[in-house]
């Protein structure tokens, strides 16, 4: 029972924080002009032009560092945002940067930095893998890695959590079989995100049905039926696709000692215990165990802790840039000018559904959050279903649905950052493999203008 009060605390704390950090975006009265909106969106303009654009005529997706499109998008932000000093602008930027849930976050990718090369230097890894070589024939080990990967994000409720607790395996998975690295990665980026959009611990439950007046066991009835199909389509297609894929012959021996610190990383997860404790439990262990068979002594634990948290330099970095460029973006009235234009014509409750749906999805795009999009969005979401007679329980399904398929495509989000930052890829070389996501948001539009609409009384 105490257990249980702990979790409810936490997720209300998370609630209550998400809710503080989005409340600048609620505002709806004031009305942005076509080209003061579109100035507001500009940064993120400069942004896909400097990343995108650049690598797509140099040929190489690796010329343009992310780091430097998201340097000089805000630096141009900064200059352009109008009406204000400019010292006024930095701190806005910074306090978008430097935002309670971006730190949150920042804080698990150090952990997430130490637990993995700490991991990899006493063995633990490579034992895990080939544990998993031998439990399982190559044509299965993609089914495998996409179940896994919606179990552990159903049980801890977060997309970034399970990327950080499976990402290793895949990469190990990759190394010894062959398989194409950017598509085991996006198997697991997939999964996660199965979880995060129907987990009742997750945080854009707990938000979505906040704003919408339903509770979560409600919303996941609605939700499961949108998300079943595309699960069902993956595990086939991910069968077939595995056909081609054979495990090593010769596997070393396995040594059961280093398997513990990944067992017990996945199976604390599993349990839902916060991200940082599963990690800092697993860091303890692979200290401990490391140190007990010769691996490491402290001072080389240390070391591998210290060089993992410093490959996690560029992607902190990254995620600061971003927080602070949609600050400046939001703002500007950005997020209200989207708010405006696709609220504007609705006709039907299928037309407000997917206006919904799509609005939903930009403010995801201009903030790389999805909880703070449904919160952005929620109190209009609400309006709408109300006006229409949408039931919440639907309308709750997706806000979370949609911003779920946005964030799984955002090559500046957390998810694909770190999942980029585990493997050394380049956060666009995921897309091509990304197919959950692209069938979820299929899946979620078809719900729309195919299932059967029960208006409210």
């Amino acid at each position: 029972m105490a257990r249980t009060d702990e979790k409810e605390n936490d997720l209300d704390n998370s609630f209550e924080e998400a809710v503080i950090q989005a409340s600048p975006t609620l505002e709806t009265s004031k009305m942005v002009g076509h080209r003061q909106g579109l100035l507001a969106l500009s940064p993120l303009f400069v942004f896909v032009i400097l990343y995108l654009a650049t690598s797509i005529v140099s040929g190489d997706f690796y010329k343009m560092p992310i780091t430097v499109a998201f340097m000089f998008s805000s630096i141009y932000a900064i200059a352009t945002s109008p009406g204000k000093p400019i010292m006024q602008r930095i701190l806005s930027y910074s306090r978008g940067a430097g935002t309670s849930n971006l730190m949150l976050m920042l804080w698990i990718f150090v952990l997430a930095g130490a637990f993995a090369a700490s991991a990899k230097g006493m063995g633990s890894i490579d034992a895990t893998v080939y544990f998993t070589l031998s439990l399982f024939p190559g044509s299965i080990l993609l089914v495998g890695l996409f179940l896994a990967s919606c179990l552990v994000s159903l049980a801890i409720g977060t997309s970034v959590g399970t990327i950080v607790a499976l990402m290793p395996i895949a990469l190990g998975l990759a190394q010894s079989t062959g398989a194409d690295l950017a598509m085991m990665s996006a198997i697991v980026i997939g999964g996660s995100f199965f979880g995060d959009n129907l987990s009742f611990i997750s945080d854009t439950t707990i938000v979505a049905t906040s704003t919408q007046g339903c509770a979560p066991k409600d919303k996941f009835r609605a939700n499961f039926w949108i998300a079943l199909p595309p699960a069902l389509l993956m595990i086939g297609l991910y069968l077939f696709l595995g056909q081609g894929i054979h495990s090593p012959q010769n596997l070393p021996e396995i040594q059961f000692l280093k398997l513990i610190p990944y067992l017990a990383v996945l199976i604390t997860a599993l349990l839902g215990l916060n991200v940082m404790v599963v990690l800092t439990g697993g860091l303890i262990l692979t200290g401990a165990i490391g140190i007990l068979d010769g691996s490491y002594s402290f001072i080389t634990w240390f070391e591998t802790m210290g060089k993992g948290i410093l490959g996690m330099g560029e992607l902190i970095i990254v995620t600061m840039m971003a927080g602070g460029l949609l600050e400046i973006v939001r703002m500007n009235g950005g997020l209200h000018y989207i708010t405006q234009k696709l609220t504007f014509r609705i006709r039907s409750s299928r037309g407000a559904e997917l206006s919904v749906g799509l609005l939903v999805a930009l403010v995801d795009a201009c903030t790389a959050n999805n909880t703070v999009a449904i919160l952005t969005v929620g109190e209009i979401a609400q309006h709408i279903a109300t006006q229409y007679k949408i039931d919440p329980r639907r309308m709750a399904s997706l806000l979370d649905t949609f911003s779920c398929c946005m964030q799984g495509f955002l090559p500046y989000g957390a998810q694909l950052l770190i999942a980029a930052s585990i493997v050394k890829l380049n956060p666009l070389a995921f897309l091509p493999w990304l197919f959950y996501p692209a069938a979820l948001a299929l899946s979620s539009i078809l719900f729309i203008l195919f299932r059967r609409q029960k208006a409210l009384s």
